[in-house]
């Protein structure tokens, strides 16, 4: 397992070894040694899967503490575009975002640690996304920021046209009417 840093601290790719024979492929997709030894320090309570249809946005989202979670996400199958957004108030890259695409075909792993919006879409039909979370879901701690916020000018990889979006979604604030 190769755990990457990236331009944002806390945020982690992970290239997990992928042993492939005539049978299919065996990994590792979670190594708590492996974590910690990168000084990742972390207790997953749940794991989260989703499918969806190519244009499915879900994002951007987080929880408030207590309740505030850290993911390790991943695509099973098909592709996405996975985005963070650096909300931590004393953080030299607070409103930063990193974008990364992620595969069923890499398998490469994203860590957000609390502290991140988090969001993705897909880039193909039948996509599964998978997560593991530090924190239980907590509806009443739930927060977001809008997908397209001019201010945090993502390029999400695909056009506002094509873009799937839940109510929910289409609804949050923009970042700059976040308080937290």
């Amino acid at each position: 397992m190769n755990i990457l840093t990236t331009k944002i601290k806390g945020l982690f790719l992970i290239e997990p070894k992928i042993w492939i024979d005539d049978r299919g492929y065996f990994f590792e997709s979670y190594n708590k040694k492996h974590f910690e030894e990168a000084g990742i320090h972390v207790d997953f309570v749940q794991d989260n899967q989703s499918l969806s249809q190519k244009g499915t946005l879900r994002g951007l989202h987080s929880q408030a503490d207590p309740h505030a979670q850290g993911k390790l996400v991943r695509v099973i199958q098909g592709r996405v575009i996975d985005v963070v957004v650096d909300i931590r108030k004393n953080s030299e890259t607070y409103g930063e975002h990193l974008v990364v695409e992620l595969s069923g075909k890499t398998n490469q792993m994203f860590w957000v640690p609390p502290g991140f919006l988090h969001g993705f879409v897909t880039l193909e039909d039948n996509t599964i996304f998978s997560y593991k979370v530090s924190g239980l879901y907590n509806k009443s701690a739930e927060f977001g920021v809008l997908w397209n916020d001019p201010e945090l000018n993502i390029d999400w990889g695909i056009s506002q046209d094509e873009v799937i979006l839940s109510e929910k979604d289409q609804n949050l604030p923009l970042f700059k009417d976040l308080f937290l």
